[in-house]
């Protein structure tokens, strides 16, 4: 949906600057007084202008409310009862201080690293990507993910980091609710 809507901004901007080409070409074969010419052109570019800024103003807070890492919308989803798993990126390895989750859990990653930049990308069984942030050093991102489904995710470094960024796997577990004996 977001795509669509993103296409047709796209080619409805791209028609409307389209049109104030055709106008400053239409423009440039009259011939007359400079000054009444540049007046009106200001104009059109302060409407211009003033109709862009709404409209980005409008779009960012739109989106930014859809965005998984505001600590606000997650203590109102009840992430307040979380459990805090430390998270650290290391050439070719993750450390973490939890490996082993509850379907329901509800988990806060404080996400860091130790020498590059990594990216923390938390891969479900289909390998579709469920939560992702950067892992710098000398600085905590922090995103939050509830596992709603048992099994084994994967997480891999989304950062190039150097040659041996392939084997930067981390596999942790996902049981049941009611543990592993609910299969």
């Amino acid at each position: 949906m977001y795509q669509f809507i993103a296409m047709y901004a796209t080619v409805f901007f791209v028609f409307l600057l389209a049109l104030a080409f055709a106008f400053v070409y239409g423009e440039s074969k009259r011939s007359g007084e400079y000054s009444a010419i540049q007046e009106k052109g200001y104009k059109i570019r302060k409407l211009y202008f003033l109709g862009l800024i709404a409209i980005m103003a409008f779009a960012t807070v739109m989106t930014l409310g859809r965005l998984p890492y505001d600590r606000n919308q997650a203590e109102a989803k009840g992430f307040s009862e979380t459990k805090v798993v430390k998270v650290t990126g290391i050439q070719y390895a993750w450390e973490m201080s939890e490996e082993r989750f509850k379907v329901g859990d509800k988990v806060q990653f404080d996400v860091t690293a130790s020498d590059v930049t990594h990216g923390f990308g938390l891969y479900n069984e289909k390998m579709e990507l469920v939560a992702q942030t950067q892992a710098m050093p000398e600085y905590t991102n922090t995103v939050y993910y509830t596992f709603e489904e048992p099994g084994t995710y994967q997480i891999l470094c989304l950062e190039y980091c150097s040659t041996g960024h392939h084997v930067m796997v981390k596999e942790i577990v996902v049981e049941p609710e009611g543990g592993a004996s609910d299969e």
